[in-house]
């Protein structure tokens, strides 16, 4: 099974440290393959930027449409999840989305904890029909650049605040994907469950891809057929005409 693991923006950091935690929640069998988009975004943080890394995110994916059993959005905004089903002949899933779902399975109430601004995932945990289930959204105060540069800080600023969410939280979902693989190192010392995002997307897109669900034929969900445009990849017009 080969399994894409696509970065919403163009810092190869974030693409390495999530490719490894995917890795390490992979299957023997599974081949994760990583990528990056040939344009976008340093780091996506404002909702421009995501606007901006969607159209990056649709173009890189289309390259790999046919190549792969299923696809991981691995931007913790799930930038362009909607468009991408639509798109994409396989299973596409959002880490932010698999986390959610994975801690519902978990507890009662969990947690978001993020990097900057924590209104974006209050808005994204209400899009996936959520926030019944979301006691507590937190954003810490630190740039994904401040995380990659300095691990071991940013590392006791979650567990600092996972501890504190705890409170009101049964699992907390560590929700960036500069932050993939800390769950991982952080759990002994956490007093709740904590859920990587990429290693959730894994575990869920393993299953999705093994029970080969068809691809709707109708509805919003069905590929589309017949589009054109101007200006865009090869790749991307040829899954948007249906050839």
């Amino acid at each position: 099974m080969r399994i894409l693991v696509l970065n919403g923006n163009t810092t190869e950091a974030i693409t390495a440290a999530c490719v490894a935690a995917a890795r390490d929640a992979a299957a023997p069998a599974t081949e994760i393959i990583g990528a990056t988009p040939a344009f976008g975004p340093t780091v996506i943080s404002t909702r421009a930027e995501n606007a901006i890394a969607g159209h990056a995110i649709l173009a890189t994916l289309a390259e790999h449409a046919g190549g792969i059993e299923a696809a991981i959005l691995a931007v913790s905004h799930d930038t362009a999840l909607d468009a991408a089903r639509q798109l994409m002949p396989c299973p596409v899933i959002g880490m932010t989305e698999a986390a959610c779902l994975t801690a519902c399975l978990v507890g009662g109430q969990f947690g978001v904890l993020t990097l900057g601004q924590a209104r974006p995932y209050e808005e994204l945990v209400a899009r996936h029909g959520l926030a019944a289930r979301c006691a507590a959204v937190v954003g810490l105060p630190l740039t994904p650049q401040q995380a990659i540069a300095d691990p071991a800080a940013a590392e006791a600023q979650v567990l600092a605040a996972t501890t504190a969410m705890a409170e009101r939280c049964d699992s907390v979902v560590l929700a960036g994907a500069a932050l993939a693989g800390l769950a991982a190192r952080l759990q002994d010392r956490a007093a709740v469950p904590l859920l990587d995002g990429i290693a959730c997307a894994v575990k869920l897109a393993e299953a999705l891809a093994a029970l080969h669900l068809p691809k709707p034929r109708t509805g919003s969900f069905a590929a589309p057929a017949g589009r054109t445009g101007l200006g865009l990849s090869p790749a991307l017009a040829a899954l948007l005409s249906g050839g």
